[in-house]
């Protein structure tokens, strides 16, 4: 009897000892939203909860690789001192001028001009121009992926870089460990057997404390051809019904001119973060006719400031009449919920299209738990019902596009290394209006007295769902 008193006076102490060290240790590490979330787990289950906030409460990458991306960052701003003749200069006192400058300091991209730009809004279409590329190389294929499955589409991007690599081609495939374990799998002896270089980027096992916290990853979508033709969108390397039930529906840039160094500038980064090994790039690239300005933002946990959210956010208050805004997963931060109903109550057209599936079933109902803010501020909500709307992008008035593989949640903001591509050009800004209007003509607007109608339970789903938005 005494013993098992003793027992339950130290668990009792360790619970409180628990709950005291996380009020003070948590808030300092983490920003106040996440930290109300850790804290309430916490003080719930404090021997849960610990062990959960040590493995996943802050986004920490190793000392090593926030140097490697400080040294790459340096390299990338002297390489672009060099270039000084490809630089865009905005027109002044305009909202194209207030961001520009963000980007640069924040991601180290300048903006250039004499570029040109496909908008490829066909799965099958974007894939076929990939691989036709591929076979055009003549001196290196870079991708860098979040997600490669060993399915039709896997395999014919591995049948294309085996041809190039027979041809005499470089080729480098830069997977994310988790997004593209099934294609590492599948592929990894089968490529390196024939001299193409294969990495896992941000390994987990025995070997995630050399890499940062367990569930950072790259989410990043990039293809670069001989320097001469690159890609950035939302698209995997994958069926478009790789999620059963959710076949996806994306949109990739290809692209052509100075941005190409810029979108091999970011794969060697990557590169040598993972792999500390160097590889020679900006190299001089052919300004187009079509002369279109872009600027390239990345953005992940080792760069000091969270890029993709900042530049968001800033994008959102500088809309003066219309912003639209595609996302497959909404679950942002206070931020940007607040840039999003200012901007509404402000008189600006603000239009979020989401998808009415989705393969996240908890972040779906996350997502909901915004709905009845935003809809009461006037920001309409449109659900896209043909297919998973994966696309990432939002267009701010005529001027500004922005598309890539950033996500409108904390996941995207904190947590990933992302890409985004700024376009400044009211041709591109224009077209992807019409792929935007194609969405809202196959979308559900979604109303906010039929939104209030829902079950009692459904909202105490959505509340809790959204108490977890910091530790998705």
């Amino acid at each position: 009897m005494l013993f098992e008193w003793m027992l339950g006076s130290w668990l009792l102490l360790l619970d409180w000892l628990i709950r005291l060290a996380a009020l003070f240790w948590i808030p300092t590490r983490t920003t106040p939203g996440a930290a109300r979330s850790w804290l309430l787990l916490v003080g719930f289950v404090p021997l849960l909860g610990l062990p959960l906030y040590l493995l996943f409460g802050h986004p920490w990458l190793s000392a090593e690789r926030v140097r490697r991306q400080a040294e790459a960052s340096q390299v990338i701003r002297e390489e672009q001192a060099l270039q000084a003749a490809l630089r865009w200069q905005p027109c002044p006192d305009t909202a194209v001028a207030e961001v520009v400058p963000l980007v640069e300091r924040q991601g180290d991209f300048m903006p250039v001009h004499g570029n040109a730009l496909d908008l490829l809004t066909g799965y099958d279409e974007s894939l076929a121009q990939l691989i036709a590329d591929i076979d055009q190389a003549e001196e290196r294929v870079h991708l860098l992926y979040y997600l490669m499955f060993d399915d039709r589409v896997g395999e014919a991007i591995v049948e294309a870089l085996q041809r190039a690599a027979a041809r005499g081609v470089h080729c480098r495939l830069l997977l994310d460990a988790v997004g593209a374990k099934r294609g590492l799998r599948a592929y990894r002896k089968r490529l390196l057997a024939r001299d193409i270089d294969v990495r896992a980027m941000l390994p987990g096992g025995l070997r995630w404390r050399r890499s940062g916290r367990m569930d950072l990853r790259n989410h990043r979508k990039i293809a670069v051809i001989d320097n001469k033709v690159g890609y950035i969108g939302s698209q995997n390397l994958a069926d478009a019904g790789f999620v059963p039930g959710h076949p996806n529906r994306e949109l990739v840039a290809r692209v052509r001119g100075p941005a190409v160094a810029h979108l091999e500038a970011v794969f060697a980064s990557d590169w040598y973060m993972e792999t500390g090994q160097r590889l020679d790039v900006m190299a001089d690239v052919p300004v187009c006719t079509e002369d279109i300005a872009t600027q390239l933002l990345p953005s992940g946990p080792a760069y000091p400031f969270s890029n993709a959210r900042d530049a968001v956010n800033a994008l959102i208050h500088l809309a003066r009449r219309r912003i639209v805004l595609v996302t497959p997963y909404f679950v942002p931060d206070e931020a940007t919920l607040s840039a999003l109903r200012i901007a509404a109550l402000s008189g600006v057209d603000v239009q979020l299209i989401v998808s009415a599936s989705s393969n996240a079933v908890l972040t779906a109902w996350a997502q909901e738990a915004y709905y009845d803010e935003l809809l009461r501020s006037g920001v309409r909500i449109a659900l896209y019902e043909p297919h998973f709307l994966h696309a990432k992008h939002l267009s701010v008035d005529e001027d500004i596009a922005l598309l890539g593989s950033i996500n409108l949640d904390i996941r995207s903001f904190a947590l990933n290394a992302e890409i985004g591509l700024l376009c400044y050009d009211r041709k591109i800004v224009r077209q992807l209006l019409d792929i935007e209007a194609e969405y809202l003509r196959h979308s559900r607007p979604l109303e906010l007295d039929q939104w209030r109608r829902r079950a009692a339970w459904r909202r105490s789903r959505e509340g809790i769902a959204r108490l977890a938005d910091a530790l998705m």
